[in-house]
């Protein structure tokens, strides 16, 4: 079995073989991204609102789309992911479609040696933390790079679904933290269960007070916080696309939060 020492990776591995399925996915859609079309969702774009002209960073940004759709709304964007097959793709798609982000490859907690400079907006967001295994880290990483009165915002998976076996048919996991990763072999990905790709991944489980105790203590303020009973994708099991679009567990319909939301601002002094 595989050090914990080498988690990162290890799950750079797994996420330049989900990349190169995910590429290719009716998932990801990049035949209309390149067309035009804006990955991101309602969550994020009305916390958010207007960027144009916001140095804005996008952390464990995957292939980019959700940071290029930034740049198109006029951000002056930086992604940042650990695979090198992801940024390598979301540099291509930066020249083709002629936008003017800059991507780095390296994992979060290391960022600080590879980027200079503070941003108006750091933003992450669904399926991040779970990768990451000490939060005070993380947070130490946001507070570095956002300006005195800048915003973060992070849209993230609800830890109560990351109790549950895939088809949540039981509870298999802890909700909290207890030090030691979820070490798991797996096949497929969340865009082709049947994608010919077998790899380890090794993640952890952070509950609601782990994450925003890990920003109160970086002095962020809190200024506003949501969970959502729905997830904007179909990228568990068991779930049932309703009239709104959303996808809701069937049979567990409203009764259990599937994602949350929250927007920190940095104090000026």
């Amino acid at each position: 079995m595989d050090s914990p020492l080498d988690y990162i990776e290890v799950n750079r591995h797994a996420w330049n073989l989900r990349t190169g399925v995910h590429k290719d996915s009716a998932f990801y859609d990049l035949k209309s991204f390149k067309e035009g079309k804006n990955s991101l969702n309602a969550l994020e774009l009305e916390a958010l609102g207007e960027v144009r002209g916001k140095k804005l960073l996008h952390l464990q940004c995957h292939f980019g789309q959700d940071t290029l759709s930034w740049a198109r709304l006029g951000a002056k964007v930086t992604g940042v992911d650990l695979s090198d097959e992801a940024i390598a793709l979301a540099r291509q798609l930066n020249q083709e479609l002629g936008l003017d982000a800059e991507f780095v490859c390296c994992n979060v907690y290391d960022l600080p040696q590879h980027l200079e400079g503070q941003f108006d907006v750091v933003f992450t967001s669904y399926g991040v933390i779970g990768w990451l295994p000490d939060l005070e880290r993380w947070a130490q990483v946001v507070t570095h790079f956002l300006k005195p009165g800048g915003t973060f915002f992070l849209a993230e998976f609800h830890p109560v679904v990351w109790m549950f076996t895939p088809d949540f048919s039981r509870v298999a996991y802890s909700y909290f933290n207890n030090g030691g990763p979820i070490i798991e072999g797996s096949s497929g990905t969340y865009t082709d269960r049947e994608a010919p790709i077998k790899y380890t991944e090794y993640s952890w489980n952070h509950g609601l007070s782990e994450v925003l105790g890990a920003l109160l203590r970086q002095n962020l303020q809190l200024q506003a916080f949501q969970e959502l009973p729905y997830s904007y994708y179909n990228c568990f099991e068991n779930l049932q696309q309703g009239a709104d679009g959303h996808w809701r567990i069937i049979g567990l319909e409203e009764k259990l939060p599937l994602m949350y939301s929250l927007l920190m601002v940095k104090p000026l002094s």
